[in-house]
């Protein structure tokens, strides 16, 4: 389809990539942006993602060097602030819907300049709009869909992405074509022959067909719970899967009381044997940096049981492993990013305990464990939670080798979200009545119903394995054909530094520099100790016309060859006329002199 739309044989410029969690759809934009800009039909790619988390796995996808093989393409986008230039002199970039929200202004602008290939990846974030939705709440959603349609009408070519073609409130989609409802049953159906429309689907049932997810196994743990009603009324079950209309209530004790700790022994204990096997297999010993073991990753349902979840697991690991082996990636620790980032990239740690940042397109494939030990029964939530385990991982060995655990309490809901995930394609939603505009609900699934109750006391009493059914197909799909004149994938190479680290890297680098500088000439008594740094940085900005936070990469690498030949102390006349430094040196009762010259 690509092909067709650089080729200029088709009018088709909304193609909707339907793709199961875990699926691969990450490389999607590459292969579009590599196809049409060489083509001309676009100049830039913007990728829009739902976290920050995930901005840099879309540019690790553009500078990965097997698909860049692959593909034969040399494009370059980088992780943006909502800060002029986006870009910096590469062929694209990748931002947030918060961001685009954020600021609205700076991306139309940017639209409006260049011919762009919009991809929005989880496009099921964002509602379709109504008259009414203006009234709502602009924190919600609805507000990122309200920054993000202008540029969807600006540019060349969309690429709509999605695990799930359904919202848990039944609203419609933003900018995809539905059919028009028919008869007295309200569903909404996407529509697969809207003209100009391209819809290509993968299910899980091809992708396990085709050996590009795991098959998964569920441990389904019943047990029991008592708990204290907003009555003070002590109640009752005996069994968490034949719960009935106390689930809810029954879940919320389970999740936070004895029959938790159970279930996080267990999921602790299996990911330890897994590992423990591998490293035999591989030949490596305990502490060595070897990568393909299985990681466990657990879900918590809030913050505070999350934190006795991390303290529970440290305890289980001596004192100078404890923080090394468990990170905490929630909203509440600053470094939430750089723990989801090390989970990802690095042998440890091996175990990431959150509550919902970690789940939704994280790029993870050592993980061979879940304990999913949170109340969401959302099916596109906990779809994206299983997928995280489905990856296959080019470090653990054959395909066959692998496997895809996922605990989880064995209460009606779920068992009802396996039924639909392998009896539904996950295309059909039910249209929800309109409320009173203040009734209008969120589509946020940490905002489920919290029950008014006490927690006592529960049991886990038995544990139950399965493996979930392929699943049906989105719809028949001919089998692609290779990327390239027979260039071979070659997972496990290491990737390319993305752009953003990169940058990150150089700034470091030309502060650095800029900082011996400094000392040098202080040790040579040029400068008086303590004074020069500032001074210094503004001699640099002088020289190369603008800051280090506005220069593209290409303009970092180029300051660092400049620093590497010349002494910033030699062009200390270009602040000679700054007034903050005339003040400044007011202040110590002396005139700012560099080169020859102290302070």
């Amino acid at each position: 389809m690509v092909r067709a739309i650089a080729h200029r044989d088709t009018d088709i410029r909304d193609i909707l990539a339907a793709v199961t969690p875990g699926g691969g759809k990450s490389l999607l934009p590459v292969i579009a942006a590599a196809r049409l800009i060489e083509a001309g039909v676009a100049d830039r790619v913007c990728w829009i993602v739902p976290r920050d988390s995930l901005r840099l796995q879309a540019e690790e996808a553009f500078v990965d060097p097997v698909w860049r093989t692959a593909l034969g393409h040399s494009l370059t986008v980088r992780a943006a602030e909502n800060a002029p230039d986006l870009c910096r002199g590469l062929q694209g970039y990748v931002t947030t819907y918060q961001a685009v929200a954020a600021a609205p202004d700076l991306h139309l602008a940017e639209f409006q300049r260049h011919r762009y290939l919009l991809a929005v990846d989880e496009l099921h974030h964002l509602p379709a709009l109504s008259d009414l939705d203006h009234l709502t709440n602009a924190a919600d959603e609805t507000a990122w869909s309200h920054s993000i349609l202008p540029l969807l009408e600006l540019s060349s070519v969309r690429l709509l992405m999605s695990g799930t073609l359904q919202r848990t409130d039944g609203k419609a989609i933003l900018w995809l074509p539905y059919k028009q409802p028919k008869g007295t049953r309200r569903v909404r159906e996407i529509d697969f022959g809207a003209e100009n429309w391209a819809i290509v689907g993968y299910s899980r049932r091809q992708a396990l067909a085709e050996r590009a997810v795991l098959p998964v196994t569920f441990g389904a743990m019943d047990g029991d719970a008592e708990w204290r009603d907003p009555l003070a009324q002590q109640k009752t079950v005996e069994s968490l899967s034949q719960s009935g209309e106390m689930a809810h209530d029954a879940l919320f004790t389970v999740l936070r009381t004895e029959f938790a700790d159970a279930m996080l022994r267990v999921a602790y204990k299996a990911c330890r044997d897994h590992r423990a096997a591998r490293r035999k297999a591989k030949g490596a010993e305990p502490g060595d940096d070897v990568r393909g073991l299985g990681k466990l990753l657990v879900v918590a349902p809030d913050q505070a049981t999350a934190w006795r979840y991390v303290e529970t697991l440290r305890a289980r690991f001596p004192q100078d492993l404890r923080e090394i082996m468990v990170r905490a990636a929630m909203s509440d620790v600053a470094d939430s990013q750089e723990a989801i980032a090390e989970f990802r990239m690095r042998p440890f740690p091996a175990i990431l305990v959150t509550v919902s940042m970690a789940y939704e397109g994280m790029d993870c494939p050592e993980i061979s464990h879940i304990a999913c030990l949170t109340h969401i029964r959302s099916r596109p939530w906990l779809e994206q939670m299983i997928a995280r385990a489905t990856r296959v991982d080019p470090h653990a060995g054959d395909y066959d080798g692998q496997s895809a655990l996922v605990y989880h309490p064995d209460d009606p809901m779920f068992r009802g979200f396996r039924h639909l995930i392998e009896t539904e394609q996950g295309t059909k939603a039910t249209i929800t009545r309109r409320r009173a505009q203040r009734e209008l609900p969120l589509d946020d699934v940490t905002r489920e119903r919290v029950p008014a109750i006490t927690p006592l006391h529960s049991n886990a009493t038995a544990l139950r394995f399965d493996t979930i059914a392929p699943g049906p197909d989105f719809g028949t799909v001919p089998s692609a054909g290779p990327l390239a004149d027979g260039a071979p994938l070659q997972p496990g190479l290491p990737l390319f530094e993305p752009p953003s680290i990169a940058e990150h890297r150089l700034r470091q680098r030309i502060g650095q520099m800029v900082a011996a500088q400094v000392i040098e000439d202080e040790d040579a008594h040029l400068i008086r100790r303590n004074t020069g740094y500032h001074a210094y940085n503004a001699i640099l900005k002088r020289v190369l016309g603008k800051s280090r936070a506005e220069m593209t990469l290409a303009e970092l690498e180029a300051s660092v060859g400049w620093l590497e030949r010349n002494r910033l102390s030699d062009h200390s006349a270009l602040i000679d006329d700054d007034p903050q430094y005339r003040w400044s040196s007011s202040r110590r009762g002396g005139t700012i002199r560099l080169g020859p010259h102290k302070f």
